[in-house]
Parts: C-alpha cells; sequence; structure tokens
C-alpha cells in the first residue's frame, strides 16, 4: 500500500474508514446495484470472473454465486477493511471459489484474454485517465467475454448530497469540492464516448432511476460515513464535525427526506469472438 499513489492512498484511506458501515442498512444499495451488475452479465458455471473496486463482495459474491465451484473470482480493492468484510461474507455463504486481494488493479500481473467476464462497479471513474484504465480491463478478457461497468447516474445521493456540500462550503471552504470523478460519465451518452475513445462497443448501456429508503432522514449520516463522503468528514474537527452534520441534517428533517437517489449506468461490452 506504501507505494499507491499519492490520490489512491486517500482512496484506499477512505474506504477503509467507511467500510465499518458499509453493509449498514441505509447503503443496501451497495449489494442491490452489484446484484443488479451481475445479473446483466452472462456467466456460467466454471469461468472466471475478475471484479475489480470490489468493495465488500456485492458484486463478487453474486458472481462467485453464478459461476459455481468450477469457477473462480478474483475480487481486487484497495482496502484491506472492505476485503474483510468480503472474505466474511464469502465464509457465512461457504464461498470457496473468491480470492480477496489487496491490491491497485491497474498494476496488477493478469495474462491477456484471462478472464471470461471481468467487472467494475462504482471504481472506474477513479482512475485519473478512465480510457486506458478501460483499455487494461478489455486486454484480460477472452474473445466472447464480458466486460461490465457501473457508475453512477446524475443526482446521486440526492438530496443529501447537496446539503452535504453546502454545509462544508459554509464551515469549510477549502474542502468543499466543485469535481466528483463520476461525472465524468454520469450519461449515457459520455459512458458510451469513453468506452467508445477505450475502443470498446457497449452492447448496451441502462440507466437505472432508483433511490435508498430511509427509515429516518438521519440516516443520510450513516450513508455519508459508509462512501465517499467519509474522507472529507475525517478531515474535520469535532466541532466543525458536529455542525456539518447539523447542517446537513437540518435541511432533511425539515423536508423530512426518506430517500437517497441512486441512480446507475449500467454498461456491457462482448468482446468480439476470434474469427474462424
Amino acid at each position: 500500500m506504501n507505494q499507491l499513489a499519492p490520490a489512491k492512498s486517500i482512496v484506499a484511506a477512505t474506504y477503509s474508514a467507511a467500510a465499518e458501515h458499509f453493509d449498514d442498512p441505509p447503503l443496501a444499495f451497495w449489494s442491490r446495484i452489484g446484484n443488479g451488475t451481475v445479473s446483466r452479465v452472462p456467466l456460467r458455471p466454471g469461468d472466471r470472473v475478475l471484479d475489480v473496486c470490489c468493495g465488500s463482495g456485492a458484486s463478487a459474491i453474486p458472481a462467485a454465486q453464478a459461476v459455481g465451484s468450477r469457477g473462480s473470482v478474483l475480487a481486487v480493492d484497495l482496502s484491506d477493511a472492505l476485503l474483510d468484510r468480503g472474505r466474511a461474507k464469502a465464509r457465512a455463504l461457504g464461498l470457496q471459489n473468491i480470492d480477496f486481494r489487496c491490491a491497485d488493479f491497474e498494476a496488477i500481473d493478469v495474462p491477456p484474454e484471462h478472464f471470461d467476464a471481468v467487472v467494475c462497479v462504482f471504481g472506474i471513474f477513479f482512475a485519473a485517465d478512465i480510457p486506458p484504465a478501460v483499455q487494461r480491463l478489455w486486454r484480460w478478457i477472452k474473445p466472447g467475454g464480458t466486460l461490465a461497468i457501473t457508475t453512477w447516474g446524475p443526482d446521486v445521493l440526492e438530496p443529501g448530497n447537496t446539503a452535504f456540500w453546502e454545509a462544508i462550503r459554509g464551515h469549510r471552504p477549502d474542502l468543499y469540492r466543485s469535481f466528483r470523478p463520476w461525472e465524468r460519465i454520469n450519461t449515457s451518452d459520455s459512458l458510451r464516448e469513453m468506452l467508445a475513445e477505450a475502443g470498446v462497443t457497449a452492447s448496451s448501456v441502462d440507466a437505472e432511476h432508483s433511490h435508498q429508503t430511509l427509515d429516518l432522514p438521519d440516516d443520510w449520516w450513516t450513508i455519508a460515513l459508509g462512501s465517499g463522503y467519509r474522507g472529507t468528514i475525517d478531515r474535520l474537527d469535532p466541532d466543525t464535525l458536529h455542525a456539518v452534520k447539523r447542517d446537513t441534517l437540518g435541511p432533511l428533517r425539515a423536508r423530512n427526506a426518506l430517500t437517497a437517489q441512486t441512480n446507475a449506468l449500467y454498461a456491457v461490452a462482448t468482446k468480439p469472438s476470434l474469427s474462424r
């Protein structure tokens, strides 16, 4: 981990801290969207799957279930804490065909055309230059195999997202983020264009409009603690943290906000088979 680039070290630290809340009920969308991704991939018993940015196994576990004991899943992430959660869930399900590995997918050594499918859910946008990262994934897929990339759509985790960043701007403007990396590919057109730049033609890009139901408006703060917002939260001193939490939840309580938008884009591409 010490060899990671600074930006990736920040991502690793953020999601390791977020791991304690990653599987809390308000973050059930991780599992739902992971399953939704795998359901779009024509996996068969015995297939080999690579899941990059696998988190706590939201897509790796259903992939392992789909390929069965004769198949295998290599699940890669930067966060050891998330991987530990994935390992525990796999053990509880009796799955022995997943290798959870702490690594940077842009640095792992895998032979070309090694996998029947490569899956990346909410991770490709962390690459500084996305098309070369996609090209790397594409090289690892066998002819006739499948690449599945899932990313956020518009209005992600609203209305809490806006409330949170307005609170940050009011109390720590130096931490305010005007750029969110997923916004580079948060429309069907921009996602298709990125894939085309990487030399990949998407066979489908499905735009899903969905939301996570919350029991209380305050549940949005649990989402913040179990996601990328955690990197900003952990930079706040106690007094500022209290103020940001108050000013985030105040507007949500006032409108009794009981949902968080979880709009997602599912892109699937099939690698052309070798001509006979």
